[in-house]
């Protein structure tokens, strides 16, 4: 899965975007680039329950 978090602008905010994702399935791989506000990620929760957690903790991604 692709996303774009166009309000992800720190490592500070990239460390929250893993933790969220993290928290929902710790086996998963996350690869977030700051600059180009992309994040993949690699798990076996579904598209839409992460977009759902990361929306609730202030980082709205939108399909990359």
């Amino acid at each position: 899965m692709k996303f774009r978090i166009e309000n992800m602008t720190c490592g500070g905010c990239a460390r929250s975007v893993t933790a969220t994702i993290k928290d929902l399935d710790e086996n998963a791989t996350v690869h977030i680039d700051v600059a180009t506000k992309l994040v993949e990620v690699e798990s076996t929760v579904t598209e839409s329950e992460i977009v759902a957690a990361l929306t609730e903790d202030g980082f709205p991604p939108i399909a990359a």
